[in-house]
């Protein structure tokens, strides 16, 4: 039987925790898109690559050095075998690839596997890591996600209405459906591409020599103009993998508005929609929180704008799922840390991919400060990972060790090892504040402070990414500087100082009513960063391509 479907492709996935084929923020949006179309009964197909040692497991020592190491993934442990392969052509042999299959309610997504005995050593270990090897390993990833993609939807029965491709690591696809038989018209009116970062290193480039070697006949005679064409600053002298897909594509769309603006800037003569990312309201709403919900919110599972009226929420029930998120915070941090958490202290978080933009040590630049301001008063929860090869992130992690060994005995400082899925579902819920503070504009989205306000956490945050259209200051969280595009380090630490001395901890201090009025506005807030509203946003495009 042929299934009509739109088919997203991302090159990172996370489903769940365990499951570690994501590495960040990319990934786990693509499974809250996937789990959030399956909701809303939208006709999707998902595919990317199972990465056999996923993205890697972090280890710190006690001076906060970052190593790795890799545990494989065992298929059968969350997926069913399909009995299906597909072979591409590559190296001048076949690329052999077993088809898994993970099911989302009516959406199905499948996952590429090159440990196949047909393989040679270099294609059975080529999608060993996500994100791994040099760029000989990734442009064959990449080929084997695009058209190898495209090739085992087909021959899962699913006949391809549109593309929806997340970034450009997916962009190959397009050629496979031009060599199919679709012409270039027909490939824009029945492709969405999304953008996510206006960081350089988020987006691929290779040497045209290897695109040729990889792709043969299946590249473009015109592909350089069409970088060209499209924008990329470096004048097409490599082959720019989300350029190629902006000049291929109809529709583009960013994943907030701030963004959107800021990818206007990147791809000449080419609209970019704004599609505010959301979040899985079932997957990122702790248990306490979601007990809540059901007794005082009916019908908020099948309908998150519900989550709009948290008005209503009585303080005291309120509180008390509050703490019960927090406890189970605190008893984490023990057993992962040896850190002891006090109940009665602010507790802030900060978890994230640990880029050098995210600034994630910005708030021990002045540690006398901070003292001034926090000492027997606040505590800090951190998480988050670098690349392997990231050494400035690698710093940050370094940098926020030593900041908290300075100031220990005032403030306690834990740092959550190998950031996860379930460890960021404890942490959005369990801390008090959700801190962020990048280098404006350089935020494509923030999904995770949008999981805390689904928790009652207000966001105290640099205005970037979704937070300018959420921002309430005062009444939902709190915006550090007035959105400032330079790169001023000492000027935003000292707005965020500002912001915790005078605004944050007077609040806290003023007592449970307050702070429930906090919760119930960030609660509310959260209604308009759904994965519900997302996709009713995603599937106008999607009936368009039909």
């Amino acid at each position: 039987m042929v299934i009509m479907s739109v088919a997203y492709i991302s090159a990172e996935i996370g489903l769940e925790s365990r499951l570690h084929t994501y590495s960040g923020g990319l990934g786990v949006l693509a499974g809250d898109h996937i789990k959030s179309a399956a909701d809303a009964g939208i006709n999707l197909v998902a595919v990317t690559l199972l990465y056999r040692e996923g993205y890697g497991r972090q280890h710190l020592d006690e001076n906060g050095e970052q190593t790795e190491s890799y545990v494989e993934i065992d298929p059968t442990d969350f997926m069913t075998d399909t009995d299906v392969e597909i072979t591409i052509p590559l190296d001048g042999v076949e690329l052999h690839s077993r088809i898994w299959l993970y099911q989302v309610g009516g959406v199905p997504t499948y996952f590429l596997d090159t440990r196949h005995p047909s393989n040679s050593t270099e294609h059975v270990s080529m999608a060993n890591r996500l994100y791994g090897g040099d760029d000989h390993t990734r442009i064959r990833q990449e080929f084997l996600l695009g058209v190898g993609g495209i090739r085992a939807l087909q021959a899962m029965g699913h006949d391809i209405t549109g593309l929806h491709l997340n970034e450009g690591h997916c962009t190959f696809a397009m050629l496979e459906m031009l060599r199919q038989g679709w012409n270039r018209e027909t490939l824009a009116k029945r492709c969405l591409f999304t953008t996510h970062t206006p960081v350089p290193a988020g987006h691929d480039r290779f040497e045209w020599s290897e695109v040729k070697t990889v792709l043969g006949e299946l590249l473009p005679p015109d592909a350089e103009e069409l970088c060209i064409q499209a924008g990329d600053p470096e004048q097409g002298r490599r082959c720019s993998m989300s350029h190629l897909a902006v000049a291929l594509s109809g529709p583009v769309n960013a994943v907030s508005n701030l963004n959107a603006w800021v990818a206007s800037t990147m791809f000449s003569d080419q609209h970019i929609a704004p599609i505010t990312n959301g979040v899985h309201h079932l997957t990122w709403t702790a248990p306490p929180m979601a007990e809540l919900y059901d007794e005082y919110l009916n019908g908020w599972k099948n309908d998150p704008a519900r989550l709009a009226h948290a008005g209503i929420l009585p303080n005291g029930v309120l509180l008390s799922a509050k703490e019960e998120c927090r406890a189970v915070l605190r008893d984490l941090v023990l057993a992962s840390t040896g850190v002891q958490l006090e109940k009665e202290r602010l507790t802030i978080g900060f978890a994230r991919r640990f880029a050098t933009y995210k600034r994630a040590n910005l708030v021990f630049s002045n540690l006398e400060r901070l003292r001034a301001i926090g000492a027997g008063r606040i505590q800090f929860v951190f998480a988050g990972k670098a690349h392997p090869r990231d050494e400035g992130g690698k710093q940050l992690i370094r940098d926020i060790f030593a900041g908290a060994t300075e100031v220990s005995d005032e403030i306690p400082v834990a740092f959550l090892e190998d950031y996860s899925m379930d460890t960021g579902l404890a942490m959005t819920s369990g801390v008090d504040i959700w801190l962020n503070n990048p280098i404006r504009p350089l935020e494509a989205s923030g999904t995770s402070g949008m999981k805390a306000v689904m928790n009652g956490v207000p966001n105290c945050s640099i205005l970037d990414g979704w937070w300018p259209e959420g921002c309430e200051h005062g009444v939902n969280g709190w915006a550090i500087g007035q959105g400032e595009d330079d790169v001023d380090d000492e000027r935003d630490a000292s707005h965020l100082y500002q912001i915790l001395e005078n605004e944050v901890l007077p609040a806290w201090d003023a007592g449970s009513e307050r702070w429930a009025d906090l919760m119930r506005s960030a609660i509310a807030t959260s209604a308009r960063f759904t994965g519900a509203r997302m996709m009713s946003e995603y599937k106008r495009f999607y009936d368009a391509f039909e």
